[in-house]
């Protein structure tokens, strides 16, 4: 019989508290590819070319690389869990502008702070679910947020599929009152507490953290003899930035966030019907939609265009769900994954915010950019290109990027930090 310690469930709650973030972010990301067809069926004058369904899928990412911008100072002076629980109420009230939104206006609105919070939220969720959880088990609750932001992208497919787009809205505001609630009872992250030289023992003992995970914890400053305690030094000092503990694996963080949306990722979660429909799928769009929310090469189902007649009409769908296998047990993510365990502790809020800012930038780049692809390089073309992206990066993982299972945070640092370790950049020790 398998017993479960209360320091995996302790964990665990937290782990599911941050998940529900990367669940209304699912949300955001797959409600444009059931909400638009959805609006023209039953509001047509709300839009009237595709320029405008581009921008409903494309201004979420916007928004949400100026709120990745913010969410660094915010979530350094206030905290992972803090900064999570203020955007919950912003994150509802524009799930119910968009919801009552009487215009095309107001939905670029409402989908703009859907967006913003986004930014807010998405290196904080990451960070506090890695500050607060064993190496041992990091791995594995570290993936349950991709998870949970697949499972949004599955929600908003199916009930969009049946749901009024403006109800479609209304459901997804539900789950930021849950995310709310939930992360209440939960603690604040330890490392973040002693950073700020607040007592970080409660939340410790509350989560049960094992000697390793706290010895992440341990500063300097526990032998004043040797190194009397100083303000650390701004990131932003040629001597931080360019130190080998920084400037490597933001190096890595940053590749891998543009690989993982240069991959076409979110081309196909937000205009998936779209893309269904020019395919000449065998399956009704929205079916096989469906099926690709579900299970999370394109470029040859687009280039021979064969018949619907043919079973090789079914090769969209096959496709696509190979493509969407493939990235959720890999890029869809690790690279999130990683954000929280790559970087230094004393700048990780700083250089985590900056790297969801690159990811969120090439999102609306690769998003805004499908149709003017399409139209010159045509579909089979811009999903060869995706193709080549895949392939660049598949080198880049198995060249540049070390191995993080069951490393504590400090020896992740430690490995970054190489033979210059003993550089003069006041970085978090290692104990």
């Amino acid at each position: 019989m398998t017993i479960i310690s209360p320091a995996f469930l302790k964990q665990l709650w937290l782990t599911f508290g941050a998940s529900l973030a990367f669940l209304i972010i699912g949300l955001v990301r797959g409600y444009s590819a059931s909400a638009i067809p959805s609006i023209e069926t039953f509001d047509p004058t709300f839009i009237q070319h595709s320029e405008q369904k581009s921008w409903i899928g494309a201004i979420p990412p916007l928004g949400a690389f100026l709120g990745s911008m913010l969410s660094g100072p915010l979530m350094q002076r206030a905290g992972r869990k803090r900064t999570l629980q203020m955007t919950a109420p912003l994150w509802g009230g524009g799930w119910l502008l968009l919801g009552f939104a009487p215009g095309f206006a107001l939905i670029l609105v409402g989908r703009f702070l859907s967006g913003l919070c986004v930014g807010f939220v998405l290196a904080p969720a990451q960070v506090y679910v890695s500050e607060c959880c064993d190496p041992e088990i990091r791995g594995r609750l570290g993936s349950l947020p991709t998870l949970s932001m697949s499972l949004g992208i599955l929600i908003s497919y199916v009930a969009g599929n049946w749901l009024y787009w403006r109800h479609l809205a209304f459901l997804s505001a539900v789950f930021c009152a849950a995310l709310f609630i939930v992360l209440l009872p939960l603690p604040e992250s330890p490392v973040w507490l002693k950073a700020r030289g607040l007592d970080a023992e409660p939340s410790i003992k509350w989560l049960q953290l094992s000697n390793r995970a706290v010895a992440t914890l341990k500063d300097e400053d526990e032998h004043p003899e040797k190194a009397p305690e100083i303000e650390p030094k701004s990131l932003f000092t040629r001597e931080v930035f360019l130190s080998s503990a920084v400037i490597k694996p933001l190096i890595v963080g940053f590749a891998l966030l543009i690989f993982q949306q240069f991959s076409g990722i979110d081309a196909v979660i937000f205009f998936t019907v779209e893309i269904f429909q020019s395919a000449g799928s065998k399956l009704e769009a929205m079916t096989a939609t469906i099926v690709v929310g579900a299970v999370q090469p394109m470029g040859a189902a687009f280039y021979f265009q064969f018949e619907a007649e043919s079973w090789l009409g079914y090769l969209p769908i096959v496709s696509l769900v190979v493509f969407m296998l493939g990235f959720s047990l890999g890029f869809g993510g690790l690279p999130f994954l990683l954000l929280g365990e790559l970087f230094p502790a004393h700048y990780r809020s700083q250089l985590s915010a900056m790297a969801s800012a690159v990811n969120l930038l090439s999102m609306f780049t690769v998003i805004k950019s499908y149709h003017a692809l399409e139209a010159v390089l045509t579909s089979a073309g811009t999903f060869w290109m995706y193709t080549a992206f895949c392939a660049v990066a598949f080198f880049f993982v198995l060249f540049m990027v070390p191995e993080t299972k069951g490393k504590s945070l400090a020896e992740i640092e430690e490995h970054f930090r190489g033979k210059k370790r003993k550089e003069v950049v006041h970085l978090q020790s290692i104990s």
